[in-house]
């Protein structure tokens, strides 16, 4: 058997493979005798068909079997005998029939792992987040929950509606003159500055008295529903009522029913903690990002083609889910990924240089992901979510890349931990850091 390499652009390799006739009859032969074994031919019992006879009922379909018995075993020598590393499936070709009793030859394209070569992964230098904590925010998500409890109640004094305030309003919208579905109601409760209504509603009702009417000529935005998109509308507002938003007083008895907590200081407390948690969590999860991304600007390597799509594809799948959980639709999306194209692109590449570069260092520093610690994991999702660690198991099992995914997380962890150890980290603050990794 004859083969030959042959290097393409970027990381692809063409193998030419030349079987000869003596292994193609082989080929053929055995797979005819293996068909033998199990046939039942009228006429002959079975397994004792004679091969002619075999042959003459499936010829036409023995060369699929054939075809893969071929392929895999002398691509699988071809890829030994060049000492090759694919990462990718190969794109198989070959001319002419395969036939019984002549040579074949085939060929078969593929990207292969890049060499890596990782210089330098102590003392990288990465800049951390400088954080403290602003007790305005301590105090924002304070009136935040005194927002909840508020409770709006009519104002007395005379004096025009102002922002703020709640309009107790009567409005009837027609367009061209003509009343609209969803255009009038009664004893509306409009906050003022929440922007709930077309842009110059709201600043049209600011200054009204109560018992005060009004006519508003305004257009549709040209975003609007497609029904009302761009067009006028007048809506004919009158004033009925004023409320005003009182907020429960903040003491003990606020702090206890509101959050269970006995005085407002330990509410206070626990709001400190948990924003220190999470700000914690967050800088240090961004810490390590960016060493990893320090890591592959100190050892670019080349980036096979086909991993760099895929992962680009599941990156912008997964933007995707959650833009439209906020209601971004498909057509919005198709805009906002050509767009961040590039964006998309670099992160891609990024993170496939991270992987291979995270697995060459694992072996030089002899990190792996243990048994123990692969079941410590699954039975820490399992807690969390609050399922049977068997059953997590099984869903790692069964999932492509499940396990092996759950291996490298764990693998990662250990190296980024020791690039960090040696790393050169420097405190800016937020305004400071360089782009986000």
């Amino acid at each position: 058997m004859k083969t030959s390499v042959e290097n393409k652009s970027g990381l692809y390799k063409k193998i030419t493979v030349e079987v000869p006739s003596e292994k193609v009859t082989s080929s053929f032969d055995r797979v005819y005798k293996d068909i033998q074994k199990n046939a039942t031919i009228k006429g002959f019992r079975k397994g004792k068909a004679p091969i002619q006879t075999i042959k003459t009922i499936y010829a036409d379909s023995v060369k699929k079997d054939v075809l893969q018995d071929l392929l895999s075993e002398t691509y699988a020598h071809a890829i030994r005998e060049h000492k090759l590393k694919p990462v990718t499936q190969p794109a198989v070709n070959f001319d002419g029939d395969l036939s019984e009793n002549a040579p074949f030859t085939f060929t078969a394209e593929f990207e292969v792992h890049p060499e890596v070569n990782v210089k330098k992964f102590e003392k990288l230098s990465v800049e951390k987040e400088k954080w403290a904590l602003d007790e305005a925010e301590v105090d924002r998500i304070v009136d935040s929950y005194r927002q909840q409890g508020a409770q709006l109640v009519p104002l007395f004094e005379e004096r025009p509606v102002q922002n703020g305030d709640t309009a107790v309003i009567d409005f009837v919208g027609t367009i061209a003159g003509v009343a609209f579905d969803g255009g009038s109601a009664q004893d509306y409760p409009l906050e003022l500055g929440s922007k709930n209504f077309i842009p110059g509603f709201e600043e049209a009702v600011l200054g009204m008295t109560i018992g005060q009417k009004k006519s508003i000529p305004l257009r549709f935005p040209d975003d609007y529903h497609a029904e009302f998109a761009g067009k006028d509308v007048v809506f004919d507002v009158t004033l009925k009522g004023i409320k005003k938003k009182t907020l429960p007083e903040l003491n003990d008895e606020f702090a206890n029913t509101t959050a269970g907590f006995p005085t407002v200081e330990a509410f206070k407390q626990d709001i400190r903690d948990r924003i220190t948690e999470g700000e914690t969590k967050r800088i240090q999860n961004d810490l390590r990002s960016r060493v990893i991304q320090e890591l592959v600007k100190e050892n670019p390597i080349e980036v096979p083609e086909q991993i760099l799509n895929e992962e680009k594809e599941a990156m912008m799948q997964d933007a995707f889910k959650n833009l439209s959980q906020r209601g971004m639709t498909a057509e919005q999306f198709e805009e906002y990924k050509t767009k961040w194209e590039k964006d998309f692109n670099e992160a891609a590449a990024v993170k496939v240089q991270a992987n291979f570069l995270v697995m060459s260092l694992s072996e030089t520093l002899k990190m792996t992901a243990t048994n123990k610690e692969i079941n410590e994991r699954i039975e820490k999702y399992a807690k969390q979510i609050g399922m049977e660690p068997q059953k997590v198991r099984s869903f790692y099992e069964n999932s492509q890349g499940g396990l092996s995914g759950l291996q490298y997380q764990i693998i990662e962890e250990k190296v980024v931990d020791h690039l960090l150890k040696s790393a050169n980290v420097k405190e800016v603050s937020k305004d400071q850091l360089s782009d986000k990794p």
